[in-house]
């Protein structure tokens, strides 16, 4: 990955990465800034899955200091959308296929659980959570911006956890999140298709404000396990014509 410093970028200097995609972070910006930052360049694919990274290359990049970037990749990597080990440094996460189905078989389980702490709730007032998240879905118009996107898809699936009032989900939420964030950015490298995602989302929310649990577990199943099995057929398509 090529990185340019705000100096570097001043001069002009083409030898340090013209498109590396990452915009400097004010040096007065928190670490939630430059954690944005780094999450809008993995969903965009300027930072790709499995990546080698430095916090001085970094650093420089966002124009930040070394302490705020180390700030920022220690909460970035509890959340699982970096990784760093000894004696190998760090990376972008990434997940094989069979770390995919395994997080799209879990998320369906657990999704399966808010819904029903959701339409446990008498008074509907959880369920009415989930139509005003939808509302707000629906509202993203198809050319957006993929962050924007992106971040909305997230959120739309947050507040279904959220909604439920249970409360271990709602602490799992930031890890699957930064999951979500990797198999998205490599759902919208291999294909792009707003209409499909606004689809599948439509479905699951009428499922669920439906409050059949049936049409609940179908909803999730298309738009989560199937999905993931045509993103997965994409990927090991695409890793066979690279090994030929």
């Amino acid at each position: 990955m090529a990185l340019r410093s705000a100096t570097d970028r001043d001069r002009g200097d083409g030898n340090i990465g013209a498109n590396s995609g990452l915009l400097p972070v004010s040096s007065v910006s928190r670490r939630e800034a430059v954690m944005n930052e780094i999450r809008r360049a993995i969903v965009l694919g300027t930072l790709k899955p499995g990546e080698k990274l430095t916090e001085n290359r970094l650093a420089a990049a966002l124009n930040v200091s070394r302490p705020t970037m180390r700030e920022a990749v220690a909460q970035l990597s509890q959340e699982g959308l970096l990784i760093q080990e000894p004696y190998r440094g760090l990376r972008v996460a990434d997940l094989d296929p069979d770390a995919i189905m395994d997080i799209a078989r879990t998320r369906v389980a657990l999704d399966m659980l808010a819904v029903e702490e959701i339409l446990a709730e008498p008074t509907g007032r959880r369920l009415e959570r989930v139509r005003g998240a939808w509302n707000e879905l629906d509202q993203v118009p198809l050319d957006a911006d993929p962050v924007e996107a992106q971040e909305a898809h997230v959120a739309f699936h947050r507040s279904i956890w959220v909604a439920s009032e249970n409360t271990l989900l709602i602490r799992l939420q930031p890890v699957t999140e930064a999951h979500i964030t990797i198999v998205l950015a490599q759902d919208q490298a291999a294909r792009d298709n707003p209409r499909r995602a606004h689809d599948v989302h439509k479905r699951l929310a009428e499922a669920i404000l439906s409050r059949d649990l049936d049409q609940v577990r179908q909803a999730l199943i298309a738009h989560t396990i199937d999905s993931v099995e045509e993103l997965v057929a994409m990927l090991t398509a695409a890793a066979s014509a690279g090994t030929r």
